[in-house]
């Protein structure tokens, strides 16, 4: 059986780790998208105040199926 899927990017934030926010991300996406296959970290960043880390980012490449 033939499959498509359609491929987004996202980026979730924390102020706990990079794995916290791309468990953030995928939680929040999975509420609006259905049937997510594959999440890749295609980049890590941080939010800096006042010489502190404040917020870790982390961007995902999602994808998921297009229902039949």
């Amino acid at each position: 059986m033939s499959s498509v899927y359609k491929v987004i990017e996202v980026v979730g934030s924390s102020e706990k780790s990079w794995e916290d926010a791309a468990k953030v991300a995928v939680d929040r996406a999975s509420k609006s998208l259905s049937d997510l296959r594959i999440a890749q970290v295609l980049s890590q960043d941080v939010k800096i105040e006042k010489g502190k880390i404040t917020a870790y980012r982390t961007k995902l490449s999602l994808s998921f199926k297009f229902k039949e």
